[in-house]
């Protein structure tokens, strides 16, 4: 097995690994280590099914099943589908299956996020819906003096009901969520569990403001923060091709996805695992109604 940059990103292309096959302890610790360490790995040329799918992903935590049940496999309820296909009725396969997606994090919404996301892809039109990936860890390294200051102090608002008001391509499923997903606080920075670096926690999409500012302001602090760090130096650009497996660690990254031809056939398969505190960044979190008044 060799893990090697990408280019001149953080990303990091793992070499050698049969992700259908099981993997020596050894290796599968350097994984673990390697992916809480640069956020992003990929692997090429990958033939998987559901079942190995799943079972690559328990290497890592537990998995965890979204709050949208109508984007999920019917044969592992564990899987949900990215994808722009019809079945024979007409009804979407999956969802966020055309458009352009903005920068986010995957499950900040929850109480407890499941920061650990696995995506394989399937059907891949060429040269269309690319996926950047944004190095928060870079980022707060080289946040302005100021800036860092306002954002180690910071309590983020994340809200499952602002997301999904972007994407609603299901109005009964996606009350059903949210009625299952209240507001929660998450801290904007947080720090490595083993090496104690800091990374900021971002999902723009899913922050309608700040703790204890007021809307226009914490909104502002976001956006500022969002600008920097999804500036070129610290994002990769992942050209998918079909049989690619990309894992990142939604503790210190944010991603996005590029506009899609809506008439081109595309499907991607997602995990999503909960991450051990002790070698990830886990998110803390507090419910605005245990807020001191």
């Amino acid at each position: 097995m060799q893990i090697l940059p990408i280019a001149n990103s953080f990303a990091r292309e793992v070499h050698g690994v049969d992700c259908t096959q099981p993997l020596a302890p050894a290796d599968a610790q350097t994984l673990r280590e390697a992916w809480s360490q640069h956020g992003v790995l990929v692997f090429r040329r990958q033939l998987i099914d559901e079942d190995a799918l799943v079972a690559f992903s328990e290497i890592f935590g537990e998995p965890e099943r979204i709050v949208r049940e109508d984007w999920a496999s019917k044969q592992r309820s564990e899987i949900i589908y990215i994808s722009n296909l019809l079945d024979r009725n007409g009804t979407a396969i999956g969802g966020l299956g055309a458009g352009e997606i903005t920068w986010h994090s995957d499950q900040s919404y929850q109480t407890f996020p499941a920061t650990g996301s696995f995506l394989y892809g399937v059907e891949i039109p060429k040269d269309h819906g690319a996926t950047e990936f944004a190095n928060l860890r870079l980022a707060y390294a080289t946040l302005p003096p100021t800036l860092k200051s306002q954002a180690d102090k910071a309590w983020g608002v994340f809200s499952y009901a602002h997301r999904s008001a972007a994407y609603d391509e299901s109005p009964e499923a996606s009350a059903k969520a949210r009625a299952r997903s209240p507001d929660v606080l998450h801290p904007l920075v947080h720090h490595h569990p083993t090496e104690g670096w800091g990374a900021l926690y971002l999902d723009p999409g899913t922050m309608p403001g700040v703790e204890g500012l007021p809307d226009d302001r914490g909104r502002a602090l976001i956006r500022e923060l969002q600008e920097h760090a999804t500036q070129p130096q610290f994002v990769y650009r992942h050209e998918w091709r079909m049989g690619d497996l990309v894992m990142w660690d939604n503790g210190f990254t944010l991603h996005r996805r590029g506009v899609l031809d809506p008439t081109r056939p595309r499907l991607l398969k997602r995990t999503t695992v909960k991450l051990s505190p002790d070698l990830h960044i886990v998110p803390l979190t507090r419910k605005p109604e245990a807020m001191p008044a």
